[in-house]
Formats: C-alpha cells, structure tokens, sequence
C-alpha cells in the first residue's frame, strides 16, 4: 500500500512539473512575440513563416530595397523590413539567419544608411531555466530507479527487479518447519539412514571429529521421479535443525550471460554466513549438465553457471559447513567433475519400494484416513508392483475422493480396488 503510495505521489510530481513548465514556457514565447509586435506595429503575422538566406539578404542590400534591420541574439538573427520591386513593392517582413563571421554586417548597414536597431538578449526567468535543465532530469530518473528498483513485473518472483538479477532466488529458512519427519518416511531405510546420520553429524559433531570424521560435502539424491528425493530433503530440514535453503536448478538458468554464475555466487555467500546450514538443489541436472554438450560449445550461459558451482562446493575457497544436497533422476548427464568426491562425497540411490517398502508407505498415508476393515494394505501392496511412494499416497487419495464421491464415511475395499484399477489400467 505504502509503495503505491509513494509510486503514485512520484508520478503526479512528475506529470505536474512537465505541465507547469511547459506553460509557463508557452506562456513566457508568446508574451515575448506579443511585446514585440506591440513594440513594431508595421509588422504582421508573418513574422516567422517568412526567411531568407544570408547571401540573398546582402544582394537586397546591395539594390537599396532593405529598409529596416532589427537583429536579435548578439546579431545571430535578423528581422529585415523591405519592398521589392519583384512584389510589387509590398512591404515584407522577412528572418534572416547571420552566419558566425559576419562582422561587417554592421558597416555594410552603416554604408548603405540603413535603419537599424541591436535587441538584447532576452532576460529568461533563472528558476525556470533552473527547473528545465536539472530538476526535471533528476525527477526523471529518479523514478525510473525507483520503479525499476520496485517493480513487480520481472521474472524470479514477488519483489524481484532488474537491480537484483544477479541475487540468489533462494528460499531461505532459519528454522525450518516442514511437516515433515523421518518417522513419516518408508520404503526407503538405506537412503533415510544416510540422512539420519548427517542429522546426527550437525547435532553431535564431536563423535565424530574424535576419529578424525568429516561431515560429507555433498549428497547426490538419484532414482525415478516419485521415490521421495524431495521428501527426504524436507525430513532433513526439519530435523537437522539448521539453517536451511532451498532452489530448483533451474531457477539460475538466465538468459543473460553472467546472472546464473552471480545467484550461485550470492547464494553461498549466504549461507556461509549462516554456517552450518544445508543447501538443496532440486533438479540439479539442469544446471550440473555435462560441459560441452550443448549448443554454443563451452561459452554458454549454463556451462558458467556450473563452473562457478564447481568452485564454491571445492574450489580455492572453502565453505565449511555448508552442505550440499542434490537430487536428479538423470544422475547419468551429469557432469563429471560435479560427481567427484570432495563435492559430491555421497550418491544415495533412491529406488522403487520393494514389497514390504510399499506395505510401509501405505501404513504412513492411511494413518488420516478411514479404512474399512475390509481394505487389507498387505493385499493392495502385492497388487502394486513397481509403483513408487507417490503411486502409493496418489491411489490412497484417489479411494478418499470415491468414498466422498459415493457419500460413505470410511474407504471400502470397493474404492480402492476401483482406484488401483483407475490408475493401473486408466479406467
């Protein structure tokens, strides 16, 4: 409300101050022709529409048909009175341009005794002169920084501007509360342990350091979309208890060359001000892509943005204690140098869920749903193979939107078994 405010009180200044100065401007030009008409009565309308050359004025002179010379801007214009006989000796009113030289246009006119008359410069008013020449311009930049620097209108979210391109779009959470624990997690034990143990790692450091331990880098989140990559990366936020960011990949992709390397630069500036923290990258594959497969060879916009990675996770500076979690499920196009220890010490493969896996993510998501005592979750789980956490929690939801669909109170063995058919075969 207040930024529209302060918008909207810039922009009627601005609008008032171009108004007002050109009226007073419109004002001061015909007040000034108004005197001087008042001043020369002999002369009419035409007292601009008509001009003539310089050389052509001197031949004028020369013939005796000039009568009357008024000049004007320390003799940069003239305003001449003459009768030719071409016209029929009707008098004329004519402007002549004198060209920078002339300075024996005043002897000439002496020579030929011609009537003649040197203006001064006209006195403008100073704060007019003030107001045009440095109060508009500053007025007018000033709100072009000022709406550039609030504009709302730019891509990487609420808030963004051109002035803050190159900072990270980050999520940024001191305390992170998720929803999610590691106790609401199944099918996936190898992979939860390994992220237990980092947990453990960032509370309790010193069993490990007494062994000469050190707390991995980076973990690499691989397997097919839906096996809960992301959910173990909202598990660790919540409980590691440790400052936590967030981003996709593909949000330091720009289409500007330079951007995407300043946000990854920005974004571990941050948080190794917020030292121990994790950071989780979401589809990393987009930016971690293998160098030099692309079009544009090694020059383009995305193979910068991996460099500069590459150097923040293990370069010449080291960021202690900042973490690095990754996830992809194309871990094959990545970049080798991103895939080798010291930046990514751990590849944790996060794979389908086997039979008991899968009895395990039905218990985790029917635990707000009610089930009928006919619905066996070990029966649905030998019917589901190959399905992931995902499938699972999708097919469970499917059945609730049936019961409600059907007006009953709790999710019958009918309901799932249409869900599960729903989804297998499409029906």
């Amino acid at each position: 409300m207040g930024r529209n405010l302060i918008r909207n009180i810039l922009l009627a200044i601005l609008i008032l101050s171009l108004t007002t100065i050109g009226i007073k401007k419109i004002s001061f030009e015909d007040t000034s022709k108004i005197e001087t008409v008042k001043n020369n009565p002999e002369r009419n309308q035409n007292l601009i529409s008509s001009r003539m050359t310089y050389g052509r004025f001197l031949e004028y002179l020369e013939m005796g048909w000039v009568k009357q010379v008024d000049l004007y801007d320390n003799s940069r214009n003239a305003i001449i009175q003459a009768s030719s006989p071409e016209l029929g000796n009707r008098p004329q009113t004519i402007r002549v341009e004198i060209p920078v030289g002339a300075s024996q246009l005043i002897s000439k006119l002496k020579e030929y005794n011609i009537d003649f008359d040197a203006h001064p410069v006209e006195n403008k008013n100073f704060l007019l002169t003030v107001a045009s020449n440095l109060i508009l311009p500053i007025l007018f930049i000033s709100g072009l920084f000022y709406f550039f620097q609030n504009s709302e209108n730019f891509p990487g979210g609420t808030n963004s501007s051109p002035m803050s391109l190159g900072k990270s779009t980050a999520r940024f959470e001191r305390r992170p509360d998720t929803g999610v624990k590691f106790v609401d997690i199944a099918g996936i034990d190898e992979a939860k342990a390994e992220f237990e143990e980092i947990v453990s790692f960032l509370k309790q450091p010193d069993k490990y350091t007494v062994v000469g331990a050190k707390i991995p880098k980076g973990i690499l989140l691989v397997g097919p979309p839906g096996t809960g990559k992301t959910l173990l990366a909202k598990a660790i936020a919540n409980e590691a208890d440790v400052p936590f960011f967030s981003v996709a990949g593909s949000e330091f992709v720009e289409m500007f060359i330079g951007i995407g390397a300043a946000r990854v630069r920005d974004l571990f500036k941050k948080a190794s001000e917020n030292a121990p923290c994790i950071v989780f990258i979401d589809e990393i594959d987009a930016v971690g892509r293998e160098r030099g497969a692309g079009v544009g060879g090694g020059n383009d916009e995305r193979e910068q943005t991996l460099n500069q990675l590459l150097t923040e996770m293990d370069g010449f500076k080291e960021n202690k204690g900042v973490i690095v979690i990754g996830a992809t499920n194309r871990a094959d196009i990545l970049d080798s140098a991103l895939l080798r220890p010291g930046r990514f010490d751990r590849q944790v493969t996060v794979n389908l869920p086997d039979r008991l896996g899968r009895i395990g993510i039905l218990k985790v998501h029917a635990r707000n749903k009610p089930l009928s005592e006919d619905v066996s979750l070990v029966q649905l789980a030998n019917r589901t193979p190959g399905f992931s956490g995902a499938d699972l929690a999708n097919l469970l939801n499917e059945a609730a939107i049936l019961a409600t669909r059907y007006k009953k109170s709790s999710i019958t063995k009918n309901e799932v078994n249409e869900a599960a058919d729903r989804i297998i075969g499409g029906i």
